[in-house]
């Protein structure tokens, strides 16, 4: 029988990773991410695996954001060799994402050492490097969607599109154990039905397991059009006002968006005057990737888009500045009014973004700009919820600038897609919700009670399950 063991995401957002043993599969897990939110070393040492890195046999890698992928080196690091299995599209994206998550790693381990080396404290050893980073890729087996591939002894796995950022995988497992055929369906992250870029998220009919993310379970999102007026009202009353725009942005997914948005006003002439800088060398190198995924005729990962949208975003979007270098990030400081700064991170945790903040939070004039899902523990959600003052760099900074939040440029499902595409399969199978906070998670699971006579369950972390 079949054993299935949540590890991560459970009643919470971050740290996607469940565990699934069977003799037909062997030791599977689906997805191995980080934690995020708080200090980057300090949170890494927090993290410890619940089983034997070394016997497990294959990762299924949903998508390339860190909460999904971003514990595959320290994995690496301490024994696993088994396959990894995503699309071609997420293997690109991992690389850039995994090589900037060890060199931030990196540095501020060194960091830290220097201030344990002036106090007369013990240093602390890397828990993975480089080369682990380099081990997970030379592991990975890239699949295109809707192919059946051969898994364990008497598996297959199945990737289709989840829409929500470029490779992103629904994943589906056919196991037969002693001639008994069972399906688990593991939902990833599923995309918005009206994303630009992306396409809606694939719909399936059967699976006697059921894993469904349920970050926005709790709420809907505003259509992709009240979004852009939103987008546009904000930023020309910030323009009136003398201001800046500052948007925290996830460097893959969300800055494509933004980008694309901000492209479709200018030319339809909506778009004041702004110096528009990209402050991410990651967002910068993922975007390079969309733009060659974008330029492909029939490309499957992407939505059909016209010829004239179909050029690449740096293109699109000619008033675009590029800052890779820390001194190119710098100069923006001396730009008084009139720039939009799209920085990295998207939660505020680290990143070019907090010196931004330093530099222009406390002005009335300017507008942070939030695009994307806050967690619990992160700036960015203390900034959302309200706070008047921060800390960073060891300073309070009182926060005066105008806090906005367009709701409608997630990249998560809102309740109502949820529950429809819940509701596709049939008959109903066992529904766990995954990849959601407590209250989030019991909404959804009451609407989905009330509309579908569905009872779902909502486990937690070590929680065990057969079928």
């Amino acid at each position: 029988m079949a054993k299935l063991t949540f590890l991560g995401a459970a009643r919470e957002v971050t740290g996607s990773c469940h565990l699934l043993q069977s003799p037909a599969t062997g030791r599977v897990l689906l997805d191995c991410g980080m934690h995020q939110g708080g200090d980057a070393v300090k949170r890494l040492r927090q993290e410890e695996f619940e089983f034997d890195p070394a016997r497990i046999d294959t990762v299924l890698l949903s998508h390339a954001h860190l909460d999904h992928s971003g514990l595959l080196p320290r994995l690496y690091r301490e024994g696993f060799r088994g396959e990894i299995l995503c699309t071609a599209a997420t293997y690109e994206l991992l690389e850039i994402l995994l090589k900037d998550a060890v060199g931030l790693y990196l540095r501020d381990l060194e960091r830290e050492n220097l201030r344990n080396a002036r106090r007369g404290r013990e240093q602390s050893e890397p828990l993975y490097g480089q080369q682990d980073v380099d081990g997970v890729l030379g592991l990975c087996r890239p699949e295109p969607y809707g192919k059946h591939v051969s898994m364990g002894t008497a598996a297959t796995v199945i990737f289709h599109d989840a829409g929500h950022i470029l490779g992103s995988s629904i994943v589906e497992v056919r196991l037969n154990e002693e001639g008994a055929a069972k399906t688990l369906v593991f939902s990833g992250d599923l995309g918005k039905q009206d994303s630009v870029l992306m396409n809606p998220p694939c719909r399936l009919q059967h699976a006697d397991v059921l894993l469904v993310e349920s970050t926005y379970g709790d709420r809907e999102h505003r259509s992709e059009d009240n979004s852009i007026e939103q987008l546009r009202e904000i930023l020309h009353e910030t323009w009136s006002a003398g201001g800046n725009v500052m948007i925290p942005a996830f460097a893959v997914g969300r800055t494509q968006d933004i980008l694309f948005h901000l492209g479709c006003l200018l030319h339809r002439g909506e778009l004041d005057n702004w110096q528009i800088f990209l402050d991410s060398p990651m967002a910068i190198a993922v975007t390079k990737v969309y733009d060659r995924w974008i330029k492909l005729d029939h490309c499957e990962e992407v939505r059909e888009l016209s010829e004239h949208h179909r050029q690449s975003l740096e293109q699109f979007l000619p008033t675009l500045q590029l800052t890779r270098e820390v001194e190119e990030s710098m100069a923006i400081n001396r730009v008084k009014k009139g720039a939009i700064i799209i920085a990295g991170s998207g939660m505020c945790t680290g990143g070019r973004i907090r010196h931004h903040f330093k530099h222009r939070i406390w002005d009335s004039r300017n507008t942070i700009l939030f695009a994307g899902y806050q967690a619990r523990g992160t700036l960015g959600r203390l900034i959302v919820d309200g706070a008047k003052h921060i800390r960073m760099f060891g300073d309070e900074y009182i926060v005066k600038a105008r806090v906005e939040t367009l709701g409608g440029l997630s990249a998560h499902a809102g309740q109502s897609t949820l529950v429809n595409w819940i509701g596709e399969f049939q008959p109903p199978p066992r529904v766990y919700l995954v990849h959601g906070e407590p209250e989030a998670q019991d909404v959804l699971a009451q609407r989905l009670l009330q509309e579908q006579n569905l009872q779902v369950e909502t486990p937690d972390q070590g929680h065990q399950t057969h079928f």
